[in-house]
């Protein structure tokens, strides 16, 4: 009995660790840049973009397509590095815990 208790005490202890976390990753704020730092997108942990920037320099209507492609190139930068942010804290929060390779949280 005493183990099914200490159990449950660790399960809800890892439950608020969790929600922590996920509200910490939620408040992540990277950026991606493509094109040279031209067009910049901000998502946050989760992989939200939160906001774009774009040079001016790019507004020409033939560069239409150009600057479209930067802007989904930006955005997955900044997707990539929010994903591994995420992936570093989860290892941290589940260190010593037996979770298979390439496991991921519902979050």
């Amino acid at each position: 009995m005493r183990d099914i208790m200490g159990m449950m005490g660790k399960v809800k202890e890892m439950q608020a660790k969790m929600e922590k976390m996920q509200s910490e990753i939620a408040d992540i704020r990277v950026e991606g840049k493509a094109g040279g730092g031209l067009v910049t997108a901000t998502v946050n942990g989760k992989g939200v973009m939160l906001g774009i920037k774009i040079d001016p320099s790019l507004f020409k209507e033939e560069d239409v397509e150009i600057l479209e492609d930067l802007i989904v190139a930006a955005n997955k930068d900044a997707q990539d590095k929010a994903e591994a942010i995420t992936a570093e804290k989860t290892r941290e929060l589940t260190a010593g815990l037996p979770i298979p390779p390439g496991f991921k949280m519902p979050f």
